[in-house]
């Protein structure tokens, strides 16, 4: 029963569309599957980490180390600017007829940490959520319970990543380029948004 409930705070808790879902969504439009995969298999990783920071009251800590928290709004904020300008820059060259598009391992992996880990206030409000179910289960069910969250995170992950590769075939060059441009900008407004926060607080 604490399986089934944690997937279902799971899928709660990872549908939202954020900047870690579009990062995912825009892998399934642009890569062939075998890579899609990989990359969102990355970013699976680390937001299952997240998910057990948040879990075990990771949250609770930034909440109380204000210089913690700025570090992670402002470096975040600008990788997180970064990645999107990266996402637009190479828009034009994920044409839906070519396979080949790839990025490097480390690209990928600093990528995933980024889009899973840049925001604080995610781990508080995580904390939040999957706190206040931790208090009304034994240490038994715990367990089951966050392999539910991680389990719905995987799931997400990558059922979204081969539905959008399905069907990025079908998807006109125009129509995905401008996906992409889209995508590229929200993460871009979302670093930009990040870092003023954390600048805000810093000078506030």
């Amino acid at each position: 029963m604490a399986y089934w409930q944690g997937l279902l705070i799971g899928f709660a808790f990872v549908a939202p569309i954020g900047m870690q879902n579009v990062y995912v969504f825009n892998n399934g439009l642009s890569y062939k599957l075998t890579r899609a995969w990989l990359y969102t298999f990355l970013v699976w990783v680390f937001d299952a980490l997240f998910c057990l920071a948040a879990f075990y009251g990771i949250g609770a800590l930034i909440t109380h180390n204000e210089v913690l928290k700025l570090f992670i709004m402002l470096v975040g904020g600008v990788l997180t600017a970064y990645i999107g300008w990266e996402i637009i820059r190479a828009a034009n060259q994920r044409a839906l007829t070519s396979d080949d598009n790839q990025i490097t391992f480390r690209q990928a992996l600093t990528t995933a940490i980024v889009v899973s880990w840049a925001n604080p206030q995610a781990l508080i409000d995580g904390t939040m959520m999957l706190g206040a179910s931790r208090g009304t289960l034994s240490v038994y069910e715990s367990i089951f319970f966050i392999i539910g969250v991680v389990s719905a995170s995987f799931i997400w992950d990558m059922g979204m990543t081969t539905a959008f590769n399905v069907f990025r075939h079908k998807i006109p060059d125009k129509l995905l380029l401008w996906i992409n441009l889209i995508s590229g900008l929200i993460v871009v407004v979302y670093g930009i948004f990040l870092f003023v926060e954390g600048f805000k607080q810093l000078i506030g």
